[in-house]
């Protein structure tokens, strides 16, 4: 008995009409800013090896992938992240490849959420990768791409821009005396900013003054007053170097972006096994989460043992379609013309819309054998013109839309 042919899978949905054209918007609005910054588009297959994303790192857990195997009994993933792929690609077909590399890509990712409920198993994804460089200005330019693409949308809602850095963590990491699933729940309880929790686990660990820093590093946001109140607690000359090069970056976006909302956060502490420096997140008035987020990776293209640094970010092109659909919902367009072709006059009717086409026009056919009923058509479809085509003439109508 069939039970699911209905419905589609949980986290998954149906996109119809205006919800589909916003996404495409979106798309397009991307992709022309990637190529204008010279990036050029890479497509990744949808399935991949398991191993691709099961390397040293665990960057993945396995209740997140959505698993099959092949005929081969091989086990497979739908793709959960672009940027894995990404980095096999480079460090296998273009490893030869002039860098840095520029490459952006616009194409879904799946990944369970078990624990939260109400998330996307399916979320379509665009985004960019700059490969090959460990200088500032590979940084800047990523963060500019980021900007820009808020600020597309940012015209008619109010966007924000955070900036981390997450060697700061992991710099405390080094020196706490606490087993690795310590350090994991640690994590998690401060990129949540789960404070009560956060004490309660470092209450048994000890008191001592990396344990106070962490207290602290869920707290450290904001603007530039981060850095000096980070300065106070982090009293070590390696934490010193990386939040005053964190201050730089952060004028050097002020200064490009005066009017935006560019906020420093030492808690970002997501994927610390993923990223290695700049983490950054996005965000949009109307959506709870964040819109995109990326940062730098310098050791991931090294798994597949091609050892270059790497940054990049990805946009979840849903989340900023959602925010872009409560302003406004594109037009349906109705056709400009309707060609209606007597019966045995087909094959004109298709060259007459083909070469209305050429010109840039949306021609539709008529269905119906009767004129009158292919007219009371045009008109519930608000087609403003119709053309007629029997055997002895071809009629030229113009539709009265207001009967």
């Amino acid at each position: 008995m069939r039970q699911y042919d209905l419905i589609t899978p949980e986290g998954t949905k149906d996109y119809l009409f205006e919800d589909a054209d916003l996404k495409r918007i979106v798309e397009n609005q991307t992709r022309q800013l990637f190529k204008s910054m010279g990036y050029s588009r890479l497509i990744t297959p949808g399935l991949e090896f398991y191993d691709v994303f099961h390397q040293n790192s665990l960057y993945f857990s396995q209740e997140e992938l959505c698993k099959l195997t092949d005929n081969k009994g091989r086990l497979i993933v739908l793709r959960p992240d672009s940027t894995v792929p990404i980095a096999r690609v480079v460090a296998t077909r273009l490893k030869e490849a002039m860098l840095p590399l520029r490459l952006y890509y616009t194409q879904p990712v799946y990944h369970f959420a078990p624990s939260l409920k109400g998330r996307s198993t399916e979320i379509h994804q665009t985004g960019i990768e700059l490969i090959g460089s460990a200088s500032r200005m590979a940084d800047i330019e990523v963060i500019s791409a980021a900007l820009s693409v808020l600020s597309s949308v940012g015209n008619t809602v109010n966007y924000s821009l955070e900036l981390g850095n997450i060697q700061i963590f992991k710099e405390l990491m080094l020196r706490l005396n606490a087993t690795p699933s310590q350090k994991e729940e640690i994590r998690v309880l401060i990129e949540a900013k789960n404070y009560p929790a956060l004490n309660d686990l470092l209450d048994k660990i000890g008191e001592h003054k990396i344990t106070q820093a962490l207290r602290k590093l869920p707290t450290l946001f904001g603007g530039e007053e981060v850095f000096d109140r980070a300065c106070e607690i982090f009293r070590d000359s390696r934490i010193t170097e990386i939040l005053e090069n964190m201050r730089d970056l952060y004028h050097t976006i002020r200064d490009m972006n005066p009017d935006g909302r560019i906020t420093v956060d030492l808690g970002l502490v997501n994927k610390t096994d993923y990223y290695t420096g700049l983490v950054i997140k996005g965000y949009l008035e109307g959506y709870g989460e964040e819109v995109l987020s990326g940062g730098r990776y310098d050791k991931l293209l090294s798994e597949f043992g091609y050892d270059i640094p790497a940054v990049g970010m990805a946009v979840n092109v849903d989340a900023v379609a959602n925010v872009l659909g409560k302003k406004h919902k594109p037009e349906q367009k109705a056709p400009d013309i309707l060609i209606s072709a007597a019966e045995g006059c087909e094959a004109h009717a298709v060259r007459k819309a083909n070469q209305l086409r050429a010109k840039g026009l949306c021609v539709e056919h008529s269905l119906f054998s009767d004129p009158e009923l292919s007219i009371e058509y045009a008109r519930d479809r608000k087609i403003a013109k119709i053309i007629l085509i029997a055997e002895d003439q071809i009629e030229e109508l113009e539709v009265n839309l207001h009967e």
